[in-house]
């Protein structure tokens, strides 16, 4: 966070909008150039692995979706908008790994909202794809004779068209009050709340509610009524289902806890809970290194959600063979013809949730 007479800190994700705290509550700023320094090195090589490994991952979702033309059901259109939501968030990290590196910021003010606002989106975006996706299996499984006829296309459609506004929504006050700001000679790019208003609290409840709690709660409610169901199913997939819905729920709480945690302790910060400067300096350290941890979620949404499918890696390796066939020169066997194949066909849904 930086302070009057320092260089800004790296965080200026996330973090960006929770600056200088320490001039807002104490009388003297705290001296973090340690936490800064190592920040300076530390997330730029961690947000460059993760923009690489996100793009292409996410890059491979979004193209064989549009190549084969596997968009016929909500869950593609959910599959589709996670992955495009993730490809939004990653685009966003080369920018800050910049920002990072050259201590300011250098691009101006329209991207400073630009960026700001890509990875706004990207990020609440995936949260709620994610939630749409447990809602519709949970439909699929537990209500699949009841509910199985509205889930077509256009609802599908609805539903993504609402979710992007809903997260627009969400990440309009971060972007109308991200600025560009000259202080002490460094040019800034981060959050400008007016002074005296609630608007950094709302932002870090906003944060900790719409980023956690509130998507963490659904997937445990909609997968402890899935899971029931999977196992009075007979069939040899059954356990590697109920695998992977633990899998999808340790994974979002183990990837996003963390980081919600720091950011809670750092609106408790702001409400005068405490105010040392080491446990200041201990939230900046761990607001940088829990972020990158966050943000790696990102990368895996395309294992879990995607290449986890046999029929979908099917699609993949074809895609792949036929742009470098020299790296992927063995013969594309499959049972399956590209006329039939979809990714998350309606007969499949049932007995493998879409999760194999």
């Amino acid at each position: 966070m930086p302070d009057k007479d320092m260089e800004p800190t790296t965080e200026y994700n996330y973090s960006s909008y929770y600056d200088d705290i320490e001039g807002l509550y104490r009388s003297e700023p705290c001296n973090t150039a340690n936490v800064k320094e190592f920040g300076r090195v530390f997330l730029p090589t961690l947000y460059s692995l993760v923009f690489i490994v996100g793009f292409i991952g996410n890059g491979l979702v979004v193209c064989v979706l549009l190549k084969f033309r596997r968009i016929r059901s909500i869950t593609d259109l959910c599959l589709f908008n996670l992955a495009l939501s993730d490809l939004f968030f990653i685009i966003s990290l080369p920018f800050w790994s910049h920002y990072a590196t050259a201590a300011k910021w250098l691009l101006g003010d329209f991207m400073c909202r630009l960026v700001t606002g890509l990875y706004m989106l990207g990020f609440y975006g995936s949260i709620f794809f994610m939630v749409i996706l447990t809602v519709d299996r949970y439909v699929v499984i537990v209500h699949a004779h009841t509910m199985a006829r509205p889930r077509s296309v256009r609802v599908g459609v609805t539903l993504s068209l609402f979710m992007w506004a809903v997260s627009l929504c969400a990440s309009l006050p971060t972007i109308i009050f991200t600025k560009v700001n000259n202080e002490s000679g460094l040019t800034t790019c981060k959050p400008e709340y007016p002074e005296g208003s609630m608007w950094r609290q709302v932002s870090y409840l906003e944060m900790n509610i719409l980023g956690l709690l509130l998507p963490l709660s659904i997937m445990v409610i909609c997968y402890s009524r899935i899971v029931p169901m999977l196992v009075n199913i007979k069939t040899t997939k059954k356990h590697k289902a109920i695998k992977l819905i633990i899998i999808i729920v340790v994974v979002f709480f183990c990837f996003w806890t963390p980081y919600n945690v720091v950011i809670l302790l750092r609106y408790l910060e702001t409400q005068s809970y405490f105010g040392d400067c080491t446990t200041h300096t201990n939230i900046d350290l761990a607001m940088q290194c829990t972020e990158v941890i966050a943000f790696t979620h990102c990368c895996l949404n395309p294992i879990i959600y995607a290449f986890a499918g046999q029929k979908f890696m099917s699609l993949v390796l074809k895609l792949l063979r036929k742009w470098m066939p020299m790296c992927f020169a063995r013969p594309y066997v499959s049972g399956l013809s590209e006329r039939n194949i979809s990714v998350y066909s309606r007969s499949s849904e049932i007995s493998s949730t879409r999760l194999l």
